[in-house]
């Protein structure tokens, strides 16, 4: 049995430069007992370690049907995350996990399905967007908003593309006012406002949102204005974690601790934390 503990080897096989500080690394893992038996739930999350500098929690961006690999996207804001921007292809880092729970894709069969994302928050949506959109005949209608600070700031901008093209769903892309380009064709303006310009029903669906805590925040009042269900929503707050089992107690907000609890929550769950957690 593996010691929770201990990181497990992984080499970084890619690295995708998304933005000015985010950067996309494809992971495979050196140990024999682990390569092939890693599986994991869209909305969990894993422990990323750099050899004498530390660890970050981040949630696993590529889909649980990728098989052979997990990509972890990483926003450089702090010494650990300074330190995974300057890693190469081929170097090894360590990685615990799969923790945390995950999103219930069976409850959102049959029903409409709307992702509303800000930033890196995408990350977390695009292991589920994916999932989804392999098996989009169990879903009714599809819908996805997202938005970032500038052009330069949205990520996955190839799969971006490939969602605005498909027929099958509807994609809806935004900058914050003063962040569009020369040739800017999506939508301006914050993805609180454009998701009430949207108006998706909330007649038989289901909302997962993420983003900055203040995105999120006013995208919940949002939609309790479209008359969304606290139980119809969705989010994931993998940003207060450290640990990832509960032990340091940084991500305890109320009576719940993020890393085991959740990260993944409905509005109904935190409804009464939610201050504290942005």
């Amino acid at each position: 049995m593996r010691n929770v503990y201990v990181p497990v080897p992984a080499k970084i096989i890619d690295i995708k430069i998304e933005t000015r500080d985010v950067k996309t690394y494809r992971l495979v893992f050196e140990y024999d007992g682990f390569r092939d038996d890693f599986s994991f739930s869209a909305g969990q999350f894993v422990e990323f370690s750099v050899p004498a500098v530390g660890e970050s929690t981040f949630c696993i961006a590529s889909a649980p049907d990728d098989k052979g690999y997990i990509e972890c996207s990483v926003k450089k804001v702090g010494k650990v995350t300074e330190a995974i921007h300057m890693l190469e292809v081929d170097n090894m880092v360590g990685i615990r996990g799969p923790y945390g729970n995950c999103f219930p894709i069976e409850d959102m069969k049959d029903k409409d399905v709307i992702f509303v994302g800000g930033g890196i928050g995408l990350a977390p949506l695009r292991s589920l967007i994916r999932q989804v959109l392999s098996g989009r005949e169990n879903f009714k209608k599809i819908t996805i908003i997202y938005g970032a600070l500038s052009v330069q700031d949205l990520v996955y901008k190839d799969e971006l593309e490939e969602w605005q093209k498909r027929a099958d769903i509807k994609t809806v892309l935004t900058v914050d006012p003063g962040g569009e380009t020369a040739d800017w064709k999506g939508r301006i303006g914050f993805v609180p406002s454009v998701l009430e310009e949207v108006s998706p029903s909330g007649t038989n669906s289901i909302v997962i949102t993420c983003g900055p805590p203040i995105m999120i925040k006013f995208v919940l009042l949002t939609l309790d204005k479209l008359g969304f269900a606290p139980e119809q929503i969705l989010t994931t707050l993998e940003m207060k974690m450290k640990c990832g089992i509960g032990q340091c107690g940084r991500c305890n907000v109320g009576n719940i601790y993020v890393c085991k609890d959740g990260p993944v929550f409905t509005y109904s769950q935190i409804k009464e934390f939610i201050e504290e957690i942005n």
